[in-house]
């Protein structure tokens, strides 16, 4: 076999979205040679996805024509060739526009390609005593063929030129009966779960993936973040992303003993189980924060600014922003004065409006409000888009306003006097509950970080005549 020694390691992009061709350096003498297969570093850099594997395969093909495939397995493999030379053929067996798209290559010692979950992957071998090796990122188990699809070698619609004919080829009677294209039921992308999917956010996430069917939807009921046991009850290679949209909430209550321990439990350590799970499984981790993460004395805020939580509830969302950060793909994604299905401060200001109650309000307060609906945009936007894994602050964009002016916004918009609307400080609002949180003077998030990935806020002024007219 004449193989071609001292190559650059380089990659090379196919017609198969996700499949890359690589030449490696292989260095030889008059002993043989020898070459790095999987180079993890110099691969990265190259763009190779860090697909983590776990096993690694040997086929041994005694006879030149021995052919085998077309096999797409829910898994990512990284394919290589130890000796001889194999004629490999690659199909786009996924859901999407890019079914049935074909890539064929010639391989020998000095080239490797990766075959993501998926992509049906057959070769021919060339030579005698071809071995061809391959890394995956799943261990092989009986329950995990249920979820293969397969070709026949011999479709007509793909028509892979074979070098040496199909019917003077070494092939398995299992390959033989495969369906043609027409009648492969194609592989469904992994799943994206939403957590706490019966709340604010969640409802809100509901609307923004109506119709996705790779989007699977979990409340309490269904997945207790709390719960070491809901852990165990899920295939997480079958997942791509978690969307936890659960969260304990109750600001004030967290300053009690028991409020404490609920608010650590659901903010940190669920988080923490959450973590461990997308690290060991190479899933996105989407988390929500909040600004009580901050001490609210900078007039805005940015992603960037170091945690100063004034309360039991912020240093719970601190701790869990801390704990989300280590997962490598992640995002953070902050909020403020969230309004959503449910109890909230625009219906509570609603209501009172249309029993004629002049209500006290907090008027040295300063944010912008975030429209649920909003987050979960956010959230859809920068996953479908790829954005930069990190922290980005989400809320409604326009006025900074106090509780106070919203308040008479709301009279204002439901046809109430916004006078009735009485302005207080935050103290004096207080005065009667002395174990209430401290709340942040400031709220304000600043939105560069999250334009600049293409998303362009809405105005919570308008939001709010929307969500009074809905």
């Amino acid at each position: 076999m004449s193989i071609e020694f001292s190559k650059q390691l380089t990659a090379t992009e196919t017609p198969i979205p996700g499949v890359v061709l690589f030449d490696l350096p292989v260095h030889g003498d008059n002993r043989g040679w020898f070459k790095e297969n999987w180079q993890r570093e110099k691969m990265l850099a190259l763009g190779l996805p860090d697909f983590k594997p776990v096993q690694n395969n040997v086929s041994f093909n005694e006879k030149a024509g021995t052919t085998r495939g077309i096999h797409a397995e829910p898994w990512d493999k990284f394919i290589s060739v130890a000796s001889g030379k194999i004629f490999g053929a690659w199909v786009d067996l996924r859901q999407g526009p890019t079914f049935g798209n074909i890539f064929t290559a010639t391989l020998d010692a000095s080239q490797a390609i990766f075959i993501p979950r998926g992509v049906g992957n057959a070769f021919q071998t060339l030579e005698d005593n071809t071995a061809y090796t391959y890394l995956v990122n799943d261990h092989w188990s009986a329950d995990a063929q249920g979820q293969y699809t397969f070709l026949n070698l011999d479709d007509d619609t793909v028509a892979i030129d074979w070098p040496i004919p199909l019917s003077q080829a070494e092939l398995s009677d299992k390959d033989k009966e495969h369906p043609r294209l027409l009648h492969v039921r194609p592989m469904e992308p992994k799943r994206i779960l939403v957590l706490g999917a019966n709340g604010q956010l969640g409802t809100a996430l509901r609307k923004a993936f109506t119709g996705d069917s790779s989007v699977e939807f979990c409340g309490r009921e269904e997945f207790d973040i709390d719960d070491d046991a809901a852990y165990t009850s899920k295939n997480w290679n079958s997942y791509s992303t978690i969307i936890n949209a659960a969260a304990y909430t109750a600001v004030d209550k967290a300053e009690s003993a028991e409020g404490r321990r609920a608010a650590w439990a659901t903010n940190v350590s669920a988080i923490t189980k959450l973590a461990k799970v997308a690290i060991d499984h190479s899933l996105i981790l989407v988390n929500v924060s909040s600004d009580y993460v901050f001490d609210g004395q900078h007039e805005s805020h940015r992603e960037d600014e170091p945690f100063s939580p004034l309360g039991v509830y912020g240093q719970t969302k601190a701790a869990g922003d801390a704990v989300v950060s280590v997962v490598p793909k992640h995002y953070i994604v902050r909020t403020s004065w969230v309004i959503g299905e449910g109890h909230n401060f625009v219906r509570t200001m609603a209501n009172l409006a249309g029993k004629r109650i002049a209500p006290s309000v907090v008027n040295d307060q300063f944010g912008r409000l975030t429209f649920a609906q909003e987050i979960a945009e956010s959230i859809r936007h920068l996953l479908f888009t790829k954005a930069a894994y990190g922290t980005y602050n989400v809320s409604n964009d326009g006025e900074v306003q106090s509780w106070a002016d919203i308040a008479s916004q709301v009279y204002r918009l439901v046809g109430a006097s916004p006078e009735d609307v009485h302005g207080v400080s935050t103290e004096s609002y207080f005065r009667d509950n002395p174990t209430a949180a401290i709340r942040p003077t400031y709220s304000v998030l600043e939105l560069d970080k999250i334009r600049q990935s293409g998303y362009e806020m809405s105005s919570a002024q308008e939001q709010l005549i929307r969500y009074l007219n809905e």
